[in-house]
């Protein structure tokens, strides 16, 4: 229903971009004409679920080479997450189909491995994001030993194995420390705001100079309705 509205506006807008007071204000408007907020089913790929993951990486809509020189696209496709990034190369892709892609690797590879790895533990839906942005990250959900030390119900030790592990050299401490602190205390770090990249050429590098902080709440709604 929510994505239903928002592509209804968008077909009689110019800018075809909501302000985030506009998305709050179609919520609200939701809310009194008593539109039920279904709670999502353990494992769902929810809005607030993809927005944790997007908060810790950035978009960049053509195809780029990262630090490793392995090609790569929008929320940090590869050829290994089942999505191909060449046809984006020189191609910019719009974020509305970006995003798409993000979600179907979430909901049919990344998120099914993380409800694996939990072996039938029905998950909250902030411990779910948590996973599944830290699995998107490192692909190791099923191997971690955190998550086994969780499932043994020694809770520090779990904690203390996901804040100390995959940092890349210190690089990715705040990121586990936020992943953390959602999946153990519920503290949330999404906006709806994304950083935007563009592409250097002939490098292909992501020129992180120029990022543009982004909206895209409007964008995710109608790739989730997909």
């Amino acid at each position: 229903m929510r994505a239903t509205i928002f592509e209804a506006i968008r077909a009689v807008r110019d800018d075809k971009r909501f302000s985030a007071d506009e998305v709050a204000m179609i919520d609200t408007l939701l809310d009194k004409l008593g539109v039920p907020r279904v709670a999502p089913v353990a494992g769902s790929v929810t809005m607030r679920v993809v927005l944790e993951t997007v908060e810790h990486e950035s978009i960049v809509q053509e195809a780029y080479k990262d630090s490793v020189g392995v090609w790569t696209w929008s929320v940090g496709l590869t050829a290994a997450s089942g999505v191909d990034p060449l046809p984006y190369k020189d191609k910019p892709a719009p974020l509305s189909t970006c995003l798409k892609a993000s979600v179907e690797r979430m909901r049919n590879k990344y998120g099914p491995e993380v409800t694996k790895a939990f072996k039938g533990r029905a998950l909250t839906e902030s411990q779910f994001a948590a996973a599944l942005s830290w699995h998107w990250n490192t692909g190791a959900i099923g191997r971690t030993d955190w998550v086994a030390l969780f499932l043994a119900g020694k809770i520090k030790e779990a904690r203390d194995h996901m804040e100390g592990h995959y940092l890349n050299g210190g690089d990715l401490k705040e990121r586990r420390l936020k992943e953390s602190a959602l999946f153990f205390d519920g503290e949330w770090a999404q906006t709806g705001i994304a950083s935007v990249v563009p592409v250097s050429k002939p490098s292909y590098q992501p020129n992180f100079r120029l990022t543009k902080r982004v909206n895209i709440m409007a964008d995710l709604a109608l790739a989730l309705a997909v």
